[in-house]
């Protein structure tokens, strides 16, 4: 039986020496495909959607702004004219509006690169077809030249 190994790499010299160590251990060259990735370029949106969303919030600021503001001003609104009704909603209205203009400038001045996956990514995916007998000693040369993921699938 014939097994393909599917395994993700960083374009990294560690995966020309896997490959090389691949076809010393009797791999042929036409059983291992070597197919590079595209990682996204574009950048993220400002706004989630329903469907999509980036983890990402706006107001995580604004709404302990307006907390606080609105005590603040509450309280104080008990020595002026409108009363403390009026003076907290004045002073939620303006503390999450300061709280949300401080998050935007944050997002703004922070590279929007910054935002995305930490850590490795994936670049390169390598698939080896091979023996059933060979998938563990594969295996192992795979993870021991830091493969990222890897899947089988026995055909």
């Amino acid at each position: 039986m014939t097994m393909q190994l599917f395994s993700t790499f960083e374009n990294h010299i560690y995966l020309e020496i896997a490959i090389a160590n691949l076809e010393k251990i009797g791999v042929k060259k036409e059983d291992i495909y070597a197919v590079p990735l595209d990682n996204r370029k574009e950048s993220r949106k400002l706004f989630d959607t329903l469907h999509r969303s980036d983890g990402l919030s706006l107001i995580d600021i604004a709404m302990p702004m307006a907390t606080a503001s609105a005590v603040v001003t509450a309280s104080i609104g008990f020595e002026l004219k409108w009363g403390p009704i009026y003076w907290g909603l004045i002073g939620a209205i303006g503390g999450f509006m300061v709280g949300l203009v401080i998050r935007l400038i944050l997002v703004f001045v922070n590279n929007q690169e910054t935002h995305r996956l930490k850590g490795k990514q994936s670049e390169v995916i390598l698939i080896v077809e091979c023996d059933e007998t060979q998938g563990q000693v594969v295996e192992k040369i795979l993870w021991e030249h830091l493969a990222l993921g890897l899947a089988k699938v026995i055909k």
